[in-house]
């Protein structure tokens, strides 16, 4: 966009409001080269992790990389549970479908979860992701980022929703039987990869999926307290969720969800269309960090006089 049309829409509300819908548009080329340099980052991390092996002293930080990669395909499964990825909605389900599998997170279940955190954000009463317990202490706060409660979570909610007991209220009752056979396909799946893994005697599972899906949830569950976390709980997209400043390689890993005030106000816009909605929305975002160790300075000095470790 010219200099010139840019200080014109900001100008005029309505002609800025046409060029946010214009940037619904979505495009199947856009998604699957985005998502294929993800795979691409997330095979070679792979490669370096199985060639490290042998040597305990230098598998660390290829195992904590791959598990960082490995842990943000969240970012394509956000992306496909709106359906904006891809032009195709077929395309955009598969994926997602995958993705949910390997972050132990199903794609119908998580979809109705998150189109309600949209509709409800910041709502104590009806916001799905506030009905946990708040981080109000530091020991809170630490205990979350293990990333432990959310396996914990994930293990218990798929495990009872497999029973047939989906009690969340933002599912309605015509997604409840999906979302039962989702889960009952997603655990039987999990069943066969163990029993083959063990029939085999091969670890590969441990190492290029559980391991490192362990080792990277910390950095997802950074990432997601700075979405909204010290935002204030107002009806404002633009101020109850934050965008944060980063590098280009989170930008890249994260799908641009970092201009996650843009995507709350325009939820249509995809991923690659967001850095010129942020340009557009920018004088009404209320909330902008100029990194993730900003967020989370503020938010542990934030919780200080309330608890200490």
């Amino acid at each position: 966009m010219a200099p010139g049309a840019a200080q014109s829409s900001l100008a005029d509300p309505t002609s800025r409001k046409a060029e946010l819908r214009a940037l619904a548009a979505r495009s199947d080329r856009r998604g699957l080269v985005q998502l294929a340099g993800h795979l691409l980052l997330l095979a070679a991390s792979g490669a370096v992790v199985l060639g490290s092996l042998d040597s305990w002293a230098l598998l660390a930080p290829p195992l904590l990389a791959h598990g960082i990669v490995l842990v943000f395909l969240f970012a394509p499964l956000h992306e496909t549970i709106h359906r904006t990825a891809f032009r195709r909605r077929g395309l955009n389900d598969a994926v997602a479908r995958v993705a949910g599998f390997l972050l132990l997170l199903p794609a119908d279940y998580f979809r109705a979860f998150h189109l309600a955190h949209h509709r409800f954000t910041a709502d104590r009463r009806r916001d799905p992701e506030l009905a946990g317990p708040p981080l109000d202490s530091r020991a809170a706060y630490l205990w979350h980022v293990t990333g432990l409660p959310y396996w914990r979570e994930r293990v218990a909610a798929t495990c009872r929703h497999a029973r047939g007991r989906v009690t969340e209220d933002f599912v309605p009752a015509r997604l409840r039987p999906a979302i039962v056979a989702e889960a009952r396909g997603h655990l039987a799946g999990y069943a066969l990869l163990a029993a083959a893994s063990l029939a085999g005697g091969s670890g590969l599972l441990l190492w290029l999926w559980v391991i490192p899906a362990l080792l990277g949830q910390p950095f997802l569950r950074l990432y997601l307290l700075a979405e909204h976390s010290g935002c204030p709980e107002v009806p404002d997209m633009l101020a109850n969720s934050r965008t944060t400043l980063t590098n280009r390689m989170v930008r890249a890993l994260c799908w641009n969800m970092n201009l996650h005030s843009a995507h709350h106000a325009y939820p249509a816009v995809p991923f690659h269309a967001l850095p010129t909605a942020d340009r557009l929305l920018a004088p009404q975002i209320a909330e902008r960090s100029p990194g993730y160790i900003a967020v989370q300075r503020e938010t542990w000095k934030n919780l200080a006089p309330r608890g200490a470790v």
